[in-house]
């Protein structure tokens, strides 16, 4: 294998720490999947990464998950909950369909800066069964301008405190260390250079995450929100993980449950 610039030379084990890895395959492949508005990655593209997979919410409605499993996901994010009062009316039904289907997937919880974090934490654990834990579950870190009932920034330190109480008491019930995902503004304003025991998910749709992260190791790349997936109608999030095909078996045989 061959890690990326921004990754320490590690041994083998050390292949399902939260690094960055580099595909070896030289040949440049077509991307796997359609895109309503392509972008042009350049010789960084995420077609060099062999393993992709989606992340969905209640926006894509109904999903056939073997045509996904037949399409080649390899895995998928689905959310589970927001702040300590919401529930993805889909999560139930979704992670039902992708666990049918073989398809390994994680729950993820959107985080609400007005409700404390041990609070959310809570309505994770409530919500989310320990069979729909297939991959260890994702914190959804990132400013939702859009929200109406919340325009609350915290300070980073803060930001940093509420991420660690809901990260811990997470792992603490599910007994896996959960994936941060989080998006470039909030990224450098709040939690660049922390919780480097976690594995990130970082989204970079116009460029590649070395270039936008740079230094940060990371083990899913979100590349775009306008994916085109058999099996969903609409568009769909798509993501790469950052290691070969090997590695993903790897991966999913220390993570996966």
């Amino acid at each position: 294998m061959m890690l990326s610039a921004c990754s320490p030379s590690t041994g083998p084990a050390d292949i399902l720490s939260p690094v960055s890895l580099t595909s070896t395959t030289s040949t440049v492949r077509a991307l796997p999947y359609g895109d309503s508005d392509p972008v042009d990655f350049g010789p960084l593209t995420p077609a060099r990464h062999p393993v992709h997979g989606i992340d969905v919410s209640k926006y894509q409605g109904a999903i056939d998950w073997p045509e996904v499993r037949k399409a080649g996901v390899a895995f998928a994010f689905i959310k589970a909950t927001e702040g300590g009062d919401r529930v993805d009316s889909r999560f139930d039904h979704y992670w039902r369909g992708a666990n049918a289907a073989g398809i390994p997937h994680a729950p993820y919880h959107f985080y609400y800066f007005c409700t404390p974090a041990e609070v959310q934490a809570r309505w994770f654990i409530r919500n989310v069964p320990k069979s729909a834990v297939k991959m260890p579950p994702v914190l959804d870190m990132e400013w939702n301008p859009a929200s109406p009932s919340c325009k609350l920034r915290p300070d980073a330190a803060t930001v940093r405190k509420e991420m660690r109480t809901w990260l811990d008491i997470v792992e603490r019930h599910f007994g896996k260390k959960a994936i941060i995902y989080t998006t470039v503004d909030f990224h450098r304003e709040n939690i660049d250079g922390h919780f480097r025991d976690h594995q990130f998910w970082l989204r970079s749709v116009a460029a590649h995450p070395g270039d936008i992260y740079p230094n940060h190791p990371w083990s899913f790349w979100q590349y775009t929100g306008t994916g085109k997936m058999p099996g969903i109608e609409g568009d769909v999030d798509i993501n790469a993980f950052a290691g070969t095909r090997a590695e993903w078996r790897e991966w999913l045989g220390k993570h996966g449950s």
